[in-house]
Formats: structure tokens, sequence, C-alpha cells
């Protein structure tokens, strides 16, 4: 496993800082309005009277394409000029969310929103294998903080804004935010220098590296496959919580939109709050197989918050139990960023980090699948436990063959330390977030 070490590949200059807050800048625009159009369009649903499975349906429609295209679009993150990728996939987002600002049937809606994950299914990638290589390994925590940060301040700007927007003005107008605020990845692909993929030049930063793309498979790496399959299992387990949140708010607690945008967006804080919160542990943590089983038992945290808030009797209840859940969150979503960046090559990240996503985001449509079949049969209160239940046990399960993996793999020579967080800038959040 030391020739996965040897092999990595980091920035060698100084750290670009003003290439990673253009990226943060774009993250935290575009990241507010994909949750502005994902909250819309599901309280749209929902008003409408569409059940369970209308609702299922566009989250399955919006994860699908992270799943089925992450081979195709890893590979052309780590092969195409990311620049071209950024402005391309930009516009042509932009484009889609104006055609669904003026979509009226729940069908179109949820082709369009597929056709949507699209683009992100190549953007999510390119951005993600991105920040490694503007900064120096020592300042790899705390870029991936700051990419967190920004991320999470657009996703808790955005269900928030769609419960008054959707409430004062209908779903047209977040949806035309929606469509402007991609516009912001198009001008961090024109701005930003460090560049992967396509034909080296000036400016660029190598795409390639000692290792051939066809030397590094996830199967290889124990510890990392473990990894994966764990935090994919749990994802699954606990995933009907995204189909079932809505009417457990709206419907059990008998809440407004504007709490519904109030509550969701506690978590997204609690996200943005654990990432500066463990940023630092990170460091501590010398082996990967600790910060690989970190990551897991928080993740059953958030588990744990899921399950205690199917007792609450008021939703304004939900918001310090959805804040302690996302602030696990967050602490996962980095410590998994920094050990995908760690054991994974330079010249194959964009893959690697495509099939960490399609792997969650499939085990997530399970659970999309689930939530919506079950929403049919029983109450949202007895959903909303056995969520929280499911992931439990999963943690549990997951985190055998995990410890063995550990065993197996041994320590790195030169652990990644964490920077200090004043200046915090996260990576991409590749962990879906429980009740999201």
């Amino acid at each position: 496993m030391k020739d996965y070490f040897r092999n990595m590949s980091f920035t060698t200059a100084p750290s670009r800082w003003s290439d990673v807050w253009l990226a943060t800048g774009a993250r935290a625009v575009s990241s507010c309005g994909d949750f502005l159009a994902a909250s819309a369009l599901t309280l749209a649903l929902q008003s409408a009277g569409a059940g369970g499975l209308a609702v299922s349906g566009l989250l399955l429609a919006a994860t699908l394409p992270l799943v089925v295209l992450a081979p195709l679009t890893g590979r052309l993150a780590d092969r195409v000029d990311s620049r071209t990728l950024l402005v391309i996939a930009g516009l042509v987002q932009a484009g889609i969310c104006l055609a669904l600002a003026h979509a009226e049937r729940p069908a179109l809606m949820i082709v369009l929103a597929g056709l949507l994950a699209v683009g992100l299914a190549v953007t999510q990638p390119v951005l993600a294998a991105l920040v490694p290589a503007m900064v120096r390994p020592a300042d790899l925590p705390r870029a991936s903080a700051l990419q967190q940060s920004a991320g999470t301040l657009g996703v808790l700007a955005g269900p928030a804004l769609a419960g008054v927007l959707v409430g004062g003005f209908g779903t047209r107008l977040p949806l035309l935010l929606d469509a402007v605020s991609y516009l912001a990845l198009v001008a961090a692909g024109l701005l930003i220098r460090t560049r992967r993929g396509g034909r080296r030049g000036p400016g660029k930063v190598p795409a390639g590296g000692p290792t051939e793309p066809r030397a590094w498979r996830l199967r290889r790496d124990p510890l990392l496959l473990a990894t994966v399959v764990g935090v994919a299992g749990v994802v699954g387990a606990v995933g009907a919580i995204n189909v079932v949140e809505v009417f457990f708010i709206r419907e059990t607690l008998h809440s407004s939109t504007t709490i519904y945008g109030l509550v969701t967006g506690a978590w997204t804080l609690g996200v943005l709050a654990g990432s500066w919160i463990f940023v630092r542990a990170v460091g501590r943590l010398h082996r990967d197989g600790a910060l690989a089983g970190a990551a897991l038992a928080l993740l059953g945290g958030c588990c744990l918050m899921v399950l205690v808030s199917a007792a609450v009797p008021s939703a304004l209840l939900l918001v310090p139990i959805w804040l302690v859940g996302g602030i696990f969150n967050g602490g996962n979503n980095v410590f998994g960023t920094v050990l995908m960046a760690r054991r994974v090559p330079e010249v194959v990240r964009g893959r690697a980090f495509a099939s960490y996503v399609g792997a969650v985001q499939g085990a997530s449509m399970v659970g999309y699948l689930a939530g919506g079949v079950l929403l049919e049969l029983l109450d949202p209160r007895p959903l909303v436990a056995a969520a929280g239940v499911a992931g439990l046990v999963a943690v549990s399960v997951l985190a055998v063959p995990l410890s063995r993996a550990d065993r197996r793999v041994g320590a790195p020579e030169r652990p990644v330390r964490a920077a200090d967080p004043a200046g915090t800038d996260a990576g991409i959040a590749v962990t879906p977030v429980p009740g999201r």
C-alpha cells in the first residue's frame, strides 16, 4: 500500500488560495440555487396533492444520473479540460432551469430535474478533483473545510429562501434564480487558473503523474473500498428520511412552508459548524483507518438524531436535533474528502470521486424508493423512527469489515496535517445529508 502514498500528487507550489476562493464562491452560489430549486419543486408537488411516490420520483430523477453516469463523468473529469467542462455544464444547466421555471406538469418537472442532475454529475467530480490540486498537502483540510463551508452556506440559504419565495410568489421565481446561479460556475471556470485534464499548457496543473489511470482500482484499496461500502450502506438504510421529511413536517406536525425551510436549514447550519469543529481532528488521526472509522461513527450520530426526531411533538423542536445531526454530518464530509485525497493518485481523482458519489447516491435511491412506497402504507412518524433505527443497524454491521480493512492496510508514511481552520475552506461534500 505504500505505493499509493508515493503516488499522491498535490501541488508543490504555494497553495493557490485565490483559486480556492473562486471555487468556494461558485460552490456557494450554485449550491444555494440547487437547494432552492429542489425545495421549491418538493413543496410544489406536496402542495399540489402529490403523494410520496411523486416526491420519491423527483428525488430518484435527480439522483439517477449521478449513479449511472459516474464511470463516464469521472473519466471526463480526468481527461477533459476542467475549464471546458465547468463552462459548458454551467450554461446547459442554466438553460434547463429556465425550462423548469415554465414547466407545470409534475412528469415534465421530474424529467427536467433528471437532466439538471446530468450537469451535476459532470461538475461534481471536476470540482472535487480540482481542490487538492490547488493546495499543498498541509493545506488540504483547511481548503476542504472552506469548500464545505461555502457549499453549506448555499444549502442553508436555499431551503429557507424556497419556503419564503414559494409561499409568496410560487415556484417560478426560485427556479429563475437557480438558472442565474449556474452562471457562477461559468465564471469560476473562466477565472480559476488551476486546471486538470486535457492537454497540458502554461498555467495548468498536470493531470498525470507517475501512476497510470488504469493502475488504480477501488477494489485494490481495501480500506477505501470498505469506507465507500460503509457510507453507501448507511445512506441507503436511512435514505427514506429524504422522502418522508416533507410529509412529517408539513402534515404530521402541521407546519408551514416557512417552518419547513427553517427546519431543513438547521441541519445545513450544523454541517457548516461541523466542518470547522472537526477539521483539526484530521491532523490528529495519523492512521487512515482511524479517519475512516471516525467518519462512520459520525454518520452513526446522524442516524441517532434522525431516530430522536421521531418523538418530537412540534416542528420547532426539530431545529436543535437537526443542528446536532448536521454537525456530525459536517465532520463526516471533511473526513471522507481528506481520506479520498490521501489515498487516490491525482491522475484518477475525478474517477475516484465520481465512483464514490455514484455508489453513495445509488444507495440513497434505495432509500428514496422505499420511502415513497412505505408512505403509501404507513404514517410519516413511524417511518422517521424506522429510518433512524435502520441507519444505526447499518453502522454497527458495516463497522466490522471496516475494522478488518484497517488492520490489513496499516498506517501511511506521511499523514496530512490539518491547518488552522481560521481561514476555513472545505472540500466537496460527497455524503448525502440524512434529512436533506
